[in-house]
């Protein structure tokens, strides 16, 4: 009967014991990745933040501008060919002026040269599409560059960071520690992982994009020639 609460005394020493010796897990957030890297390890979390926030606002005001773009009336082209047929092409630039679209445009300037050579007709409708595809194009050159440099400007932060922990162990003389190595080498991979991701990000946001924009390319090259054949049929 006396064994017993000693028994149990020295079993919850021992749990104490071993509780003091297990060491204590550390967490890690986001923030403190950040802020932990240093000055230069900031300015280049800071670039890709940036380079984040322009990218998405690139996608998604591309996106919906090439959205509009791609809409397209069925009757569209019906009701341009019975007013060239009729020879009521006031009334059919009416109608490309209240539609605003690509191909609304190119039809306007064809409709518009209707009476001169069809080379000439053509020429128009061809530089007019050219000026559309642009529009659409606009600001996709530098979503692409944003998915290239962001990765570089990543590495160049780990570099960096590489360069100060080596710094930190050549100060602390012989007192160089695991701790202070592995505390240096994770802060500065953490500008690759931000690199990387915005890279990943302003890549795939790039070629959803370029699709999209030769889709509606097809379309205005399909309807382009469509008005074409429509001018050499002949007339009733």
């Amino acid at each position: 009967m006396l064994n017993t609460p000693l028994l149990q005394i020295n079993t919850a020493g021992t749990d104490t014991a071993d509780m003091a010796g297990v060491p204590e897990e550390k967490t890690l957030s986001i923030i403190d990745l950040i802020t932990s890297g240093g000055i230069g390890g900031q300015l280049i979390m800071l670039v890709l933040f940036v380079l984040s926030v322009i990218a998405v606002y690139i996608f998604v005001e591309r996106y919906n501008a090439i959205k509009k773009a791609n809409k397209e009336d069925e009757n569209f082209m019906n009701q341009i060919r019975d007013f060239v047929k009729d020879g009521k092409l006031d009334s059919g630039i009416s109608l490309c002026k209240q539609t605003d679209t690509p191909i609304a445009r190119m039809i306007e300037k064809g409709i518009s040269r209707v009476g001169k050579p069809l080379n000439d007709i053509a020429a128009a409708i061809e530089n007019t599409g050219k000026l559309e595809v642009y529009r659409m194009e606009r600001n996709l050159a530098t979503l692409a560059t944003i998915s290239g440099a962001a990765p570089m400007i990543g590495f160049l932060g780990t570099v960096i960071g590489m360069i100060v922990a080596f710094h930190e162990m050549a100060n602390a003389g012989g007192q160089i520690s695991v701790e202070m190595l592995s505390q240096g080498i994770y802060t500065a991979m953490t500008t690759t992982v931000a690199g990387l991701i915005v890279g990943i990000i302003a890549y795939i946001g790039y070629n959803l994009l370029v699709a999209r924009v030769e889709k509606v390319i097809y379309k205005m090259e399909a309807r382009s020639t469509e008005f074409l054949d429509l001018l050499h049929e002949p007339v009733a």
